[in-house]
């Protein structure tokens, strides 16, 4: 009797390449096609977990957290310097859906800086403003500008 072989069903290549192509767990670099470029965990195909990015055009620099492809959580915008060529950190605290949300300090320069609450990218909540000046305002804000009780206490230099 003879004896016949059924032949082995294959799946089509592309569904193989398909699968090796699908980013879960940690990853080394990863770029994208403008040239940006993330080290770091991946969840379905999306940033999930710890991870750094690096953005080719501005040169800027996110380490931190990210959730479902956006930043969440807490971690670092840093920009280049243009002078000395170093990092300068831009704003550290904590993120929610992309934008600064919740405690954080913003740099603005080297001696001016916000530090305290925000919502959607904004300074929202309890707030303390340092100016290049010296002056420090501590207070409420609402909407990136200050609103309701707070304290502006002038440095020696703009007394009058």
């Amino acid at each position: 009797m003879p004896m016949s072989k059924c032949p082995q069903k294959s799946e089509p290549l592309w569904k193989e390449w398909d699968q090796k192509a699908q980013k879960n767990g940690l990853r080394h670099q990863v770029y994208a096609v403008n040239g940006d470029c993330y080290v770091g965990e991946w969840k379905d195909n999306m940033k999930h977990g710890k991870g750094t990015k690096i953005w080719k055009k501005k040169g800027a620099v996110y380490e931190g957290d990210w959730k479902f492809g956006k930043r969440d959580g807490y971690g670092t915008l840093s920009l280049p310097d243009q002078e000395t060529g170093k990092y300068r950190r831009l704003y550290t605290g904590w993120w929610k859906g992309d934008k600064k949300s919740g405690y954080g300090i913003q740099f603005f320069g080297p001696k001016e800086y916000y530090e305290g609450e925000w919502c959607g990218n904004q300074r929202s909540g309890w707030g303390r403003m340092y100016y290049s000046n010296g002056d420090i305002y501590e207070g409420h804000w609402l909407n990136d500008k200050p609103d309701g009780e707070g304290m502006l206490r002038l440095s020696q230099s703009s007394r009058p």
